[in-house]
């Protein structure tokens, strides 16, 4: 196992977080609240709240990817760059969206809602072994 990039760890959470401001603000413009089940919204209470725990989140989740990336090995990355953004597109395939699906289904959460933040989370995982694959 090699060293952890924790520059990259960094600079990747970094840049999930300004995907989400701008995924869950202006890109698909919803605004202060949501519509999660019928006649139910949720709020947004607390946003510097939000963008801490956000953080911290983001960071770990980065810290995890920075780690499997060290296992993998920089010779192997070296070799098969694509392994980036075939590693970090499959976790949010193969396991944070199938987890989130499965979660939404239980509050209900309409397929629009569901759909975006799916997107989100393809996106800023697969941003993020792109953030590894630059300064690995």
């Amino acid at each position: 196992m090699g060293p952890v990039n924790w520059i990259a760890v960094i600079v990747a959470a970094l840049v999930a977080g300004g995907l989400a401001c701008a995924w869950f603000g202006p890109v698909f413009g919803r605004a202060k609240t949501r519509k999660v089940a019928a006649g139910r919204l949720i709020g947004r209470g607390r946003p510097a709240s939000i963008v801490a725990v956000s953080a911290v989140l983001l960071l770990l989740t980065a810290a995890m990817l920075g780690h499997m990336f060290a296992r993998v090995g920089a010779d192997t990355l070296a070799a098969k760059p694509w392994l980036y953004f075939m590693m970090s597109g499959g976790l949010a395939l193969a396991f944070v969206i199938p987890a989130l699906w499965i979660s939404f289904a239980q509050l209900r959460v309409p397929t629009r809602v569901a759909l975006i933040d799916a997107g989100y989370w393809l996106a800023a995982y697969l941003a993020m072994g792109l953030v590894f694959f630059l300064l690995g």
